[in-house]
């Protein structure tokens, strides 16, 4: 197993031990293919270590079966590694702006209401992973407080470990973060025409 060594060792009085484990704050951000992707391999790790996880879609629809949704509850109900929660809280906001049926509540609510179970669920501490997908749109669009969301996972509780995926990713969160990976774009079917296939793009 490879380890890699850093190029920098801080004097901030932890050990190697307690730096090495210390929770960490992910965004994969950019207009290239495969944010969701890489966070919920990820996932397949946190599972493999037992960890429970938490996966909370922000913008995708409700009414959309990605393949590693399936995977991972089926994994996380195995009982040989973690489990998982799946939480959907959009209605394709990114894709099909809507308005809302009477009595619907409005997207900026869903997705704040998405938020607040998160907030809920990092003060009980009830997973090791969290997969924020598409979390960078509301943000984006200020639905929700960009400050607030850094507060909150700055003086989060425990090692909860937090991913956060979506294009324009606000900067203060990328400061924040302990590790930011811009996925950019160099070729992709879709500029030749070919639209999305079953096995690649869900």
């Amino acid at each position: 197993m490879p380890k890699g060594q850093p190029s920098v060792v801080p004097d901030d009085g932890l050990t190697t031990r307690q730096r090495r484990n210390r929770p960490l704050v992910f965004v994969h951000t950019g207009v290239g293919k495969g944010k969701s992707t890489a966070a919920f391999g990820l996932a397949l790790r946190a599972w493999n270590q037992g960890w429970p996880i938490g996966v909370f879609q922000f913008v995708k629809s409700a009414k959309w079966k990605v393949g590693e949704e399936n995977a991972l509850k089926v994994l996380g109900a195995s009982g040989q590694g973690g489990t998982v929660a799946w939480h959907k809280m959009g209605e394709g906001w990114s894709w099909i702006q809507r308005t809302p049926a009477d009595g619907e509540p409005a997207n900026e609510d869903k997705a704040r209401e998405g938020w607040e179970q998160v907030k809920r669920d990092l003060a009980a501490e009830t997973h090791r992973l969290y997969v924020l997908d598409e979390f960078a749109y509301p943000l984006h669009w200020g639905w929700i407080d960009t400050d607030e969301v850094i507060e909150v996972l700055r003086t989060r509780p425990g090692t909860q470990h937090v991913v956060i995926t979506g294009r324009n990713a606000p900067g203060k969160l990328v400061d924040f973060a302990d590790l930011v990976t811009d996925m950019s774009k160099v070729k992709h079917p879709m500029d030749t025409g070919q639209k999305g296939q079953r096995g690649i793009e869900w």
